[in-house]
């Protein structure tokens, strides 16, 4: 401990707050084909430890990359635009494509390992969500299709 002053290790309850503007977001992060992503809360931005949140952006009529978030829980909250997400429900006899349709307001949560991509069918406008990870990496897997890629059973 300085004289008169508390460490953050020291004093836990008395570390500073980080303010992150629109502007500060940062583009090195993972990415996938079809949107971009900009951290606002990581171990770069801020040195979270525990937690990644960011914006992504996907541009009008675009369709992005099939992906997953590994080991990630993944919250998503529309801010604009219409964005669909897409998945394989392999629930039934045969496995189909299900597509979320989301609108300003709305949250999607994203299980861990679960393919998944975003869309944009709105021919004019973009699509920007906040998403919020359970992890502190961005962890971005980018798959050639919606069906599991060699994921061990039970993992």
């Amino acid at each position: 401990m300085t004289e008169g002053h508390a460490t953050p290790e020291d004093d836990p309850f008395h570390r500073r707050l980080h303010h992150v503007r629109q502007g500060d977001l940062s583009a090195e992060t993972a990415q996938t084909a079809g949107m971009a992503r900009r951290a606002a809360i990581s171990d770069a931005t801020v040195g979270s430890s525990r937690l990644w949140m960011g914006q992504t952006h996907v541009a009008p009529a675009t369709v992005s990359a099939n992906h997953h978030h590994g080991d990630s829980e993944t919250a998503i909250y529309v801010v604009s635009g219409t964005p669909s997400f897409v998945f394989l429900d392999v629930g039934g006899e045969d496995p189909r494509e299900v597509r979320i349709d989301a609108r300003p307001g709305d949250y999607v949560f994203v299980p861990p390992f679960v393919p998944h991509r975003e869309e944009n069918p709105d021919p004019d406008n973009e699509a920007v969500v906040v998403i919020a990870r359970s992890t502190q990496e961005a962890i971005v897997v980018n798959l050639p299709d919606l069906r599991p890629q060699g994921r061990r059973s039970g993992a």
